[in-house]
């Protein structure tokens, strides 16, 4: 999902009515004008943070350039190795920065990588267009790519830093990467299956972990599952234990017993529900016509071939087909939900994750939240509906906080803070509107009835 500060003097969306509470538009033109004359704290906050990342870029220049001295000092004289010298230079940061040397080890790495693999990256650093944090994301991911992909993904890439808080930005920029890289993500798949395990790591007190490295697809089905269990169970009377060991539970007695039984009744039977969104071509067509990747809710992207099983009907899994151009839905399958299901489910996919800022929260586990409250008028519509989780829930409500949805079913919602800042929060994907041709409104006009 998209998410960008609103300028605070921005005209409301035409004919949008949607306001939380009445609040008028020269109230707020005022609240612009005095935010604009006198900073307040958060100002002074940004104001701090903006300067950190242009001092990070020049901490970066400056670190590159010892590490380079000390490599040109070492090869004029024919001293040593350039391992050794970049080690020495690695235990002179540590030393003097007071950090580890696993921490000095990744700021040489960064340094080099901005420095002389992803200079626009640094640019944009330096004038405060991203924070540190994000240029780490990016040079990690980008350097995971093959080198014939990097020059069509960085640019993109920075400005996704540029538009998104560090969460959903690692998140599209994961996408970026697995769209460009769509025509071999069916090879990397195959290849990376082949190194499934199991893996038992002995922890303190008499505890230890178990890890299952398998498909993410099955392995964010197995989660949905526990905590769907988990979740029957704590609503039973004198149940103390919390989600996360009822989770635990719930997968020891799966695994031990091989069924439920030993569960109570309520939480026998359960499954997991997964969204596969696909764009209709790709499931017809193999090749360079294929190279549009499906996406599985909170997972990413999948190969095509596991798309098309997934797609052939099994039960718990919601098919959802796009425009292969412009992304529209075609068509939704209606399973297993209460009434009204396919309202909940169209705007839980629309969305993806919480909508509120910043928040990566997959949709999947949020409440369904009344943009205007239903006792204060709100319908329950696809115009006043989006998915927040519990804690921005109740934020919007009782934390100060004003929201509006646009008027044209797009599903973005716009956040007003208490300091009278504005943040618009995009959903991941766009639902269709079918509006009548003139002919046919002409006609309509002229009918009886």
């Amino acid at each position: 999902m998209t998410f960008s500060p609103a300028d605070v003097d921005a005209p409301p969306l035409n004919g949008d009515p949607f306001w939380a509470d009445d609040v008028s538009w020269a109230d707020a033109e005022a609240d612009a004008l005095r935010a604009e004359s006198y900073p307040d704290s958060l100002d002074l906050v940004l104001e701090v943070a903006d300067m950190m990342s242009v001092f990070a870029a020049q901490r970066l220049q400056r670190v590159d350039a010892l590490r380079r001295e000390a490599l040109d000092e070492a090869a004029r004289h024919g001293r040593a190795l350039a391992e050794v010298v970049e080690r020495s230079v690695r235990l002179e940061l540590t030393a003097a920065l007071r950090i580890t040397e696993h921490a000095a080890g990744e700021l040489l790495r960064l340094a080099e990588a901005l420095v002389h693999r992803y200079p626009a990256a640094l640019d944009t650093l330096g004038r405060a267009g991203m924070t540190e944090r994000h240029a780490q994301v990016l040079v990690d991911a980008v350097d995971a790519v093959e080198h014939e992909f990097r020059d069509s993904i960085v640019p993109r890439a920075i400005e996704l830093a540029q538009a998104h808080p560090v969460g959903p930005f690692r998140r599209a920029l994961r996408a970026l990467i697995d769209t460009v890289r769509a025509q071999t993500l069916a090879e990397r798949h195959e290849s990376a299956a082949q190194k499934c395990r199991v893996v038992v790591e002995p922890a303190e007190d008499g505890m230890a972990w178990l890890s299952i490295h398998l498909p993410a697809v099955e392995a964010h089905a197995a989660h949905t599952r526990l905590t769907a269990i988990a979740k029957t169970l704590a609503a039973s009377e004198g149940e103390t234990r919390t989600l996360d060991q009822l989770r635990a539970d719930a997968a020891a007695d799966l695994l031990l017993d091989g069924d439920t039984q030993t569960l109570a009744p309520e939480a026998r039977g359960i499954r997991a529900s997964v969204t596969v969104t696909v764009p209709a071509l790709s499931l017809l067509c193999d090749g360079a016509a294929a190279a549009a990747p499906a996406m599985v809710e909170g997972v990413g992207p999948i190969p095509i071939d596991r798309a098309r099983e997934l797609c052939g009907g099994a039960d718990g899994w919601m098919r959802v087909l796009t425009h292969p151009e412009t992304g529209m839905v075609l068509s939704v399958g209606r399973y297993q939900y209460r009434p009204p299901p396919a309202l909940r489910r169209l705007v839980r996919w629309r969305a993806e994750r919480c909508m509120a800022p910043g928040c990566g929260m997959p949709a999947s586990r949020c409440e369904i939240d009344h943009t205007i409250a239903w006792e204060h008028g709100g319908q329950t519509s696809l115009d006043n509906l989006n998915p927040l989780c519990k804690g921005h829930h109740t934020v919007k409500h009782h934390g100060g906080w004003r929201v509006r949805q646009s008027a044209d079913l797009r599903g973005a919602l716009e956040w007003t803070s208490p300091s009278g800042r504005r943040y618009v929060v995009e959903p991941e994907r766009r639902v269709p509107v079918f509006r009548p041709t003139a002919a046919a409104s002409a006609a309509a006009s002229a009918a009886p009835f």
